[in-house]
């Protein structure tokens, strides 16, 4: 069984430097004197993210009840999260809540629903764990910036019970967006602290798309302190510091993110952005040549750049990167968007309208689909009042 849930893991994109391990001590990387009163900001405790009041207990038990066999427990569980008769569960990106507040709003990112999801499991006694699966770069975009979205999935294991022997427990692989992960994308689990950092990250990744930089130099302290070896919260931290001024902070935080993952491609941007920010031509030039070299045959960093060609109104720059994209991978919903709205730029509507109902046709979302749906209709009306009676 493999139902939703993934995590955005925000990465705001903005030679070879040297790597040394000598980046690894808090004072070297967090400089609290540059964001005085950081610690008046609220941040979420640990027994917070995964709390549940009564309701929801109520729910997960309700959800197994007269199933004696485990196995049956989890799949009834999972039904019952994501029947919309049972839970009108709603995707929302900037959704970053704890799982009793997840629960109540019926709204949920990739990481609030595995939070919440986790924390059912654990309150009916099943083994969970949160797993990483590794994707190609993936980018999306928020108040006009491209963020890096990682993945993440559930393995529940039934609870032991005498009635029924069993000569292995079978886990399930619980995963939100299907689509995103392949059977042979590599896993790794993940602990609670790290799956902490990661909630904390996120949180400072919304407050950083708001400006709101204290709370977000906050968060990603919190991030930091709860996992320090993670590679993205470092390019943030990194991306956070170069928007203030504190550039050496900024190279030493992009430094050690590359010690712990040296071939995070995004990070390297982020150094490349740094390097050209600070007059370092030939560094920076050095990595984006690079990096073209090996994202060459992603379909993503072709959608990246029909996207920055199309806020530029470059219209036949941006149909070529997404024909590259599309060429690559024909299951991508946001490829038949741009194609849809570039075409309708250049006044060639029915194009857009065709590429429109394949983008309805491959979201994954109902969400996404009702947008589409919206679109497609609006275009319909434009061309039939465009038509001579």
């Amino acid at each position: 069984m493999r139902i939703a849930l993934c995590v955005l893991l925000l990465i705001l994109l903005s030679g070879c430097a040297s790597i040394s391990p000598q980046f690894t001590q808090a004072s070297v990387v967090l400089v609290d004197d540059k964001y005085l009163h950081f610690e008046k900001i609220k941040i979420e405790s640990p027994d917070e993210i995964f709390f549940l009041a009564d309701d929801a207990k109520g729910f997960a038990k309700q959800s197994v009840k007269n199933i004696p066999n485990p196995q049956e427990q989890i799949k009834s569980m999972v039904r019952a999260i994501f029947d919309h008769s049972d839970f009108n569960l709603l995707y929302r990106a900037d959704a970053n809540t704890v799982a009793q507040t997840t629960f109540e709003n019926r709204a949920a990112n990739c990481l609030s629903l595995s939070i919440m999801t986790y924390a059912l499991a654990r309150h009916l006694g099943f083994g969970a764990r949160f797993q990483h699966v590794e994707i190609p770069e993936y980018w999306t975009r928020r108040e006009g910036q491209r963020i890096l979205n990682s993945h993440i999935n559930l393995q529940i294991v039934p609870k032991q019970n005498r009635a029924y022997v069993e000569l292995t427990r079978q886990g399930f692989e619980v995963d939100f967006d299907a689509q995103a992960t392949r059977k042979h994308d590599k896993r790794s689990l993940l602990s609670e602290s790290q799956v902490i950092a990661l909630f904390y990250n996120n949180k400072g990744s919304d407050a950083l798309l708001r400006r709101d930089d204290l709370r977000a130099y906050a968060y990603f302290r919190a991030s930091y302190l709860a996992d320090p070896r993670q590679a993205h919260l470092l390019a943030n931290l990194g991306y956070l510091y170069r928007l203030n001024g504190h550039y050496a902070k900024a190279e030493k935080a992009y430094q050690l993110a590359l010690h712990i993952d040296t071939n995070n491609l995004t990070v390297w941007q982020n150094l490349a952005f740094l390097y050209k920010h600070v007059q370092q031509e030939e560094k920076a030039a050095e990595i984006f040549t690079r990096l073209e070299r090996k994202r060459a045959n992603n379909p993503f960093y072709h959608l990246s750049l029909g996207e920055a060609a199309f806020e530029k109104h470059n219209w036949d720059s941006a149909l070529d990167h997404y024909r590259k994209a599309l060429s690559l991978d024909k299951t991508l919903h946001e490829v038949f968007f741009g194609l849809a709205k570039t075409y309708y730029e250049l006044g060639k509507l029915k194009r857009s309208e065709h590429f429109l109902q394949l983008a309805y046709q491959k979201s994954r979302y109902q969400e996404e689909a009702n947008v589409y749906a919206a679109k497609i209709e609006f275009l319909r009306r434009q061309m039939l009042s465009a038509t001579p009676s």
